[in-house]
């Protein structure tokens, strides 16, 4: 069993409270259940354990429908210690680990590695072979090997919150709901790599992003957000499509830093982060109806992000 977990080893544990879930993206249905779980483990003086899997329990048993992903792993591990967690597990999903009964999951991971003192998790948990396991069946074993089990319900607003409906408005461009849902703004990481220059050429230079992993991307348009590069927080222009002024055919995400013709972010780390839509992808007759159309999502960006008129 291979495994990725932080600073608390098994030998220094007397217990633990653990969060179990795939937590893509943290949104705020996962803030709720490590909210719950860090108040039980305070209760009871042990730490709190965020136990996720990577990949995607999906992209092993099957591929073909795995989704994209909101969070890298390095992410998600950050976004769960802020959520709380003092720990996070990482079990590596393999085709081994699919194949385990729900039986042999708790030993090997809860009872074993972790040694539970309780398990916090959503209503609609399941696990195991053919996703076998359910609540029951961890209260069952809960018995048997001496850890609570606590289920919490889906925390939701008019429908659950779900990695799914963060998905579904990314893919519409519907920012504003996915930020929402996510408690968070949404955000992109990759490296920046040379482009075709062109927006230098119009007055507008962009850092063009090739991103990491396989993770949504913004329907295509003009968005207002932020670029963060070496610890610094620009304000942004992002353009998300094809190009289509210039018949392209690949997608790129593509960030003009307001007010900077000076930045070399060329095969630096950076990240895009998604604040609102401004406007779909447009075609213009010419070049000068597209260079006036970028000073006018530039000055809707300020207005978005706050910044006074330029």
């Amino acid at each position: 069993m291979s495994n990725d977990h932080a600073h608390l080893s098994t030998s220094e544990r007397k217990g633990a409270v653990l969060c179990i879930g795939v937590f893509d993206g943290v949104h705020r249905g996962h803030q709720a259940l490590l909210s719950e779980g860090r108040l039980l483990a305070d209760e009871l003086g042990v730490p709190l354990v965020a136990v996720t899997f990577d990949p995607h329990p999906m992209a092993v048993v099957r591929p073909e429908s795995a989704p994209q992903s909101l969070a890298s792993l390095a992410e998600r591990r950050f976004l769960l210690f802020n959520a709380g967690a003092d720990d996070v597990f990482v079990l590596k999903f393999t085709k081994e680990v699919s194949g385990w009964e729900p039986e042999e999951f708790i030993h090997r991971v809860l009872v074993d590695t972790l040694r539970a003192s309780a398990v916090v998790v959503g209503k609609n948990f399941r696990f195991g072979h053919r996703a076998a396991g359910t609540v029951d069946t961890l209260r069952e074993a809960g018995t048997r090997y001496g850890f609570a089990v606590r289920e919490v319900g889906l925390a939701a607003d008019q429908e659950p919150w779900s990695s799914t409906r963060v998905r579904m408005a990314l893919t519409a461009g519907d920012i504003a709901e996915a930020n929402r849902v996510l408690g968070r703004e949404y955000e992109l990481t990759g490296i920046v790599v040379h482009g075709d220059h062109r927006g230098r050429e119009l007055g507008f230079p962009t850092a063009n992003l090739f991103w990491l992993g396989n993770p949504v991307i913004p329907a295509d348009g003009v968005y207002a957000g932020w670029l963060i590069a070496s610890s610094q927080r620009f304000p942004a222009a992002i353009s998300v499509g094809t190009n289509p002024q210039f018949s392209g055919v690949e997608r790129r995400v593509e960030t003009y830093v307001l007010d900077r013709d000076d930045l070399d972010l060329y095969d630096q780390e950076v990240t895009v982060v998604f604040v609102a839509h401004l406007r779909g992808q447009l075609v213009f007759d010419g070049l000068e109806g597209l260079v006036e159309q970028m000073a006018q999502d530039v000055a809707a960006t300020r207005e978005v992000l706050g910044l006074p008129a330029n």
